[in-house]
Order: structure tokens, then C-alpha cells, then sequence
């Protein structure tokens, strides 16, 4: 997750642009750069690396100015290195962005076709020279910033520093967070509170589409159809806790509302936006041309990751996979012979099962992999490959961002995967990759059906036991959604695949079982839409979560649909994920359960 900060004030704000920075160091980066204004014009000191680096290169080129933005980057589009680094500029402005453009190949070639260079190899400077030449046009800057915006497609959150005008500050925010802080003559911009909390406690959060401007003496916010409008002040605790809840009631929401963004940054980490094409992430070199067979393991979440991971590896890159639980895997005695890859997935890299499998693995000389969340983990360290997911901490113990991050990297590595052994072509995988670029707008969207979402939760917390079904990439999710409901709000759930329903489960039916049905209009939709029928037929209460096809398509009477947009196949098992997380939320709010803490769970369990 990159980081913003930007400062408007009465004294120089670069050493305070950099402790901000500091400050949002937890959300990994790769790169920094600050910019401020110095007698109206734009002035930049940008470093590949840590943020001593950028410190070095300020002691030797200081900075003045009581203006400016910074930024931490996470690469996406284009190496990490000082000419990629934000902030980046043009001779009228200056921006830092955090999130994925989608649609910037065609936004930098109309623009070249204007007469527009570049000199980077990112998204982010498109959205440079888009409001410059809105400006060149003669708009002002708030007009130039509200026609580009308009433009985008994607998730971000941007903070514009404009030549020439040392009282003026715009930010904009689509799926990725900004907050504006307010002190005694001086605001500020950041992503989170944590980097607001030195300069101030008083902090406004800026809610989906919302874009500001900010002079020193106060703030202006509009909404995404540019009408003004009103945010609440609340203190921060960024101060007491090292990361804050923000303006969401629980970590765990506030997680889930992050999944635009950290999906995006792991994204980048295993696709190079810029060409498109997928690649193994940290310079690490592996072939899957020679891999016959994979064996997954994990614990929990990460077991349905890995599960939803098989049927990637299987589908797209045509790998036999065989995957166990993790406190199965040393136990049950498989032979191990064929197995070319073990990988492992694991949230905190620390899961005793989990790691004890890999150590089991690497004795018998097996390469390992793990895909995780903490570099610095035990078994990122043991491991021969490591596949990061860019989550952040995770504070809440029901796993969201990490799952859907474990999720992303899967799909992303059986891309790379096939590409490899030739089941994917060269313009089948610009194909995926681009469709994997979608993510973040297309997980924000799902975010927006919260409203939707929380009416269904309130159906759902008067029940004791429910059922959910999948076909499919669908059914490991089924088991998740099952899982997450049980784990916060306590209500007894099963996960099944839909086609298991008459094998058992079907006994359970009647008018008090609530059955969520994952049905995206895929190749099983018909077959799902069968098991639905069986379900109405004795009662069930059917919750059915479906795209725009698909609802046009199913004729379940009395069925309660949420609809999704429509998306890729290789999508829907991460976008998915949120309205089963969200279900799984509102329904332990609405029955008053310790959302973030539940009882007799540990978010990372490290005993057997």
C-alpha cells in the first residue's frame, strides 16, 4: 500500500512530509519523493529505496517550502527505481497517487497524440498530464481536476501540488483511502490518520468519490457528482494505537474496505502493468515449464485460498494439484515422489501446521513455496520461494484483505504458470492480466452493495444454522462465506458444494434454513441454478449473489439477489469474496458479537 501525505502551512513542510512518510513506512514501499513549492515553482527530490535514502538526498539538496505532497510507492507499473518514484510532474503540477489507473494506456495515447511526453513508465503520470492539458485548455485548477476525474477508471487516491499557487491542495479518493486533517492554520492530507496523527488529531475522512480542496484557511469537499458536501470531524486515535480504525466501527471492517488497494499493490507485484505481461516477484527465478505436479497446504482461510488456487493452477496452467490441510498433510503418509512444487499460503507465516508441512516438505527435497504476508515471517525465511500478498496488518482475527491478497497472488501465479508451460499464449495473458487490472474498481463496486448487504444480515441474525452453495471456483467460496459467519457471529454454517445438496444436506431444508447460493452466470450456472430450484422447493430461503447475467437469467421465485457487475471468470472468486464478507459482518453486528476479537479464536495460532 503506497502512502500520501501532503502539508499546507506557514513553515517548510519537507522534514515533516518525510516523518509522515515514516509513519506509513508499515505499508511497504519501494521508493520516495517529496515535492514543494519554492517561490511558485514546483521543486522535487525523489530516491529509489528506503526513506533514508530520500533523507540523504534532502541533507544534500534541501528543500524549502510550505507546501508540498509526498509519497511511499509500491511499485505497479514500471520498475522501482528514482525516474518511476512520485511525486511526478509537469511544468504546471505535481501529484502523488496511490492505486491502479485502468484505463491509462488509452488515456497516454491520446494524450501523445496531443503532443504530451512522458517520462516514466507509470500510470500515475497520466493522471499528470491529463489535468495539465485540461489546463492548457484554459479550465482552472479545481475545473481541470474534476473533467479528469471523470476520465479514470480504476481505484486511487490522489494529492495534486500546483505551480504558482502556494494556498492550494486537491485530493481525490475512488476505492483507495485519504483523510484531510485540520490544525491551526495549516491541513493536511494523508492516507490514513497515522500519518496525520504528529500535526493533528482532528480528522475528516473523505468517502468513496469524494474529491477536496484545501487552502490553509479551510476545505471544500465534493462528492462524485461534484456536489458539495459535508464530512463529520472525529478525533483520531492515530496518536494511542499504531494503526487506527479510521471512520469504520471495527478493524475488520475497515479491512475489508481496504481490499481495493492492497489488491492492487499485490498486483503489482506479480504483473508488470506497463507491458502486461506476469512475472515471479523480487527478482526471484523459477521455471514452471518443468512442474508436474503441486502440493498445497494450509490452515483455516488459507486453506480456501489454496483451494480456489488449485482450481487456477489446474484451469489455466494445466498442473495436477493435490492439496491437504496443513495438520493432515505430515500424517497422512503421501507419497511425495511427483511433487516438483509444495506451496504453502499462510497469512502471518508463523501457523505451526502450516510451517511444521513445509519443513516436512523441504526434508523430503521438495522446493517450497509459501505465499505470505509477513517477509519477515519463520516460514518466509525456510522457504525457497516467497509469493508476498501486500495486505498490511491485519488487526481483526476473521482473515479479509489477507484472504482476497492470497487470492490475487494465486491467480497471478497461474497466469505466470501457464504462460510457462504454453497453455497460455502471449495475448491470452495481456487478455488476463488486463482483466486482472480490473480488480480494485471491480472489488470497490461490490464494496457499494453494502447498504444491500446489511438488510440481508439482518435476515440473516435471527437464525441459528445456515447454509451456503458453490459450484466450481464458487464452492471454496461458499466454504469461506460459511466460515467467516460462524467465526464472528456464531451462527452454526456449512459450506457445500451445490451439487452435494441432495447428497445430505437437502435433509436440512425448510423454511427457517437460510441458504446463500455464489452463483456467478459461468459454466455451472444452469447446474447451480437446479440445486436453487430443489432449495425453493422445500422452503429455503434463498440468498443468492449473482452477477448482471445471471440475474436476468435465474427464475427463483422469493429469492433475495444481490447482483455483482460482470467480470472474467478468474475474477469472481476474489470480488466474491466481499459480499460474503460483509454478510458475515453486519450479521455479527447485528447480534451485538466482539467483531474484531471472537471468542476462543487467535489470529495467528501457533501451537499444534
Amino acid at each position: 500500500m503506497c502512502g500520501i501525505i501532503a502539508i499546507i502551512s506557514r513553515e517548510p513542510v519537507a522534514g515533516r512530509l518525510v516523518d509522515a512518510l515514516k509513519r506509513l513506512e508499515y505499508r511497504g514501499y519501494d521508493s520516495a519523493g517529496v515535492a514543494t513549492l519554492i517561490d511558485g515553482e514546483l521543486h522535487r527530490r525523489r530516491a529509489e529505496g528506503k526513506l533514508r535514502n530520500l533523507e540523504a538526498r534532502l541533507a544534500e539538496q534541501p528543500l524549502s517550502g510550505t507546501i508540498g505532497i509526498g509519497h511511499t510507492r509500491w511499485a505497479t507499473h514500471g520498475v522501482p527505481n528514482e525516474t518511476n518514484a512520485h511525486p511526478h510532474a509537469t511544468a504546471r503540477l505535481a501529484i502523488v497517487h496511490n492505486g491502479i489507473i485502468e484505463n491509462f494506456r488509452e488515456l497516454k495515447a491520446e494524450l501523445e497524440a496531443d503532443g504530451y511526453r512522458f517520462a516514466s513508465e507509470t500510470d500515475s503520470e497520466v493522471v499528470a498530464a491529463l489535468v495539465t492539458r485540461e489546463m492548457d485548455r484554459g479550465a482552472d485548477e479545481r475545473s481541470a481536476v474534476a473533467a479528469s476525474l471523470r476520465r479514470l477508471e480504476g481505484a486511487y487516491s490522489l494529492a495534486f501540488l500546483f505551480r504558482g499557487n502556494a494556498d492550494l491542495l486537491i485530493g481525490a479518493r475512488r476505492g483507495s483511502p485519504l483523510a484531510l486533517g485540520e490544525g491551526d492554520g495549516e491541513m493536511f492530507l494523508g492516507s490514513d490518520a497515522i500519518a496525520l496523527s504528529p500535526f493533528t488529531d482532528a480528522v475528516r475522512y473523505l468517502e468513496d468519490g469524494d474529491w477536496i480542496v484545501v487552502s490553509h484557511g479551510g476545505h471544500e469537499i465534493f462528492d462524485a457528482e461534484d456536489h458539495p458536501v459535508e464530512r463529520p470531524l472525529r478525533r483520531s486515535t492515530g496518536k494511542a494505537f499504531y494503526v487506527d480504525k479510521g471512520n469504520h466501527r471495527h478493524f475488520m471492517q475497515k479491512e475489508i474496505y481496504e481490499q481495493p488497494e492492497v489488491i492492487g499493490h499485490t498486483l503489482g507485484a506479480f504483473v508488470d502493468m506497463t507491458s502486461g505481461r506476469s512475472r515471479i516477484p523480487g527478482g526471484q527465478r523459477f521455471d514452471f515449464s518443468a512442474v508436474r505436479r503441486i502440493a498445497l497446504s494450509a490452515c483455516g482461510t488459507g486453506y480456501y485460498a489454496a483451494l480456489v488456487g488449485r482450481y487456477y493452477f489446474e484451469r489455466y496452467a494445466r498442473i495436477a494439484c493435490d492439496l491437504d490441510v496443513a495438520s493432515e498433510f505430515r500424517y497422512r503418509e503421501s507419497p511425495l515422489d511427483d511433487v516438483d512444487l509444495a506451496l504453502f499460503v499462510s497469512q502471518s507465516g508463523e501457523t505451526a501446521d502450516t510451517l511444521a508441512s513445509l519443513r516436512h516438505a523441504r526434508d523430503a527435497g521438495i522446493r517450497t513455496a509459501v505465499v505470505v504476508n509477513v517477509p519477515e515471517s519463520t516460514m518466509a525465511r525456510e522457504a525457497d520461494l516467497v509469493f508476498p500478498t501486500l495486505a498490511g496488518p491485519e488487526i481483526g482475527v476473521a482473515s479479509t484483505k489477507a484472504f482476497t491478497c492470497q487470492l490475487t497472488a494465486l491467480a497471478a501465479l497461474a497466469v505466470r504458470a501457464g504462460v510457462d508451460r504454453g497453455t497460455i499464449s502471449g495475448d491470452g495473458e495481456l487478455e488476463l492480466t488486463r482483466a486482472l487490472a480490473e480488480l480494485p474498481r471491480l472489488v470497490n463496486e461490490a464494496l457499494h452493495r453494502e447498504d444491500q448487504i446489511e438488510l440481508l444480515a439482518r435476515d440473516m441474525a435471527n437464525h441459528r444454522h445456515a447454509l451456503f452453495l458453490g459450484r466450481g471456483f464458487s464452492f471454496p467460496l461458499a466454504m469461506e462465506g460459511a466460515l467467516k459467519l460462524k467465526e464472528i457471529s456464531y451462527i452454526h454454517a456449512e459450506g457445500y458444494a451445490a451439487g452435494e445438496l441432495k447428497h445430505g444436506p437437502i435433509a436440512l431444508i425448510d423454511d427457517t434454513m437460510p441458504v446463500v447460493v455464489v452463483a456467478p452466470h459461468d459454466r455451472v450456472f444452469e447446474k447451480t441454478v437446479s440445486n436453487m430450484q430443489e432449495v425453493a422447493a422445500r422452503g429455503g430461503k434463498i440468498m443468492l449473489i449473482t452477477d448482471e447475467s445471471g440475474t436476468k437469467a435465474e427464475a427463483i421465485r422469493n429469492a433475495r439477489v444481490l447482483t455483482l457487475p460482470d467480470m472474467p471468470e478468474i475474477l469472481t472468486p476474489i470480488v466474491y469474496s466481499v459480499p460474503l464478507q460483509l454478510l458475515a459482518y453486519h450479521t455479527a453486528v447485528q447480534m451485538g458479537t466482539d467483531v474484531d476479537q471472537p471468542r476462543n479464536l487467535a489470529k495467528s495460532v501457533t501451537v499444534e
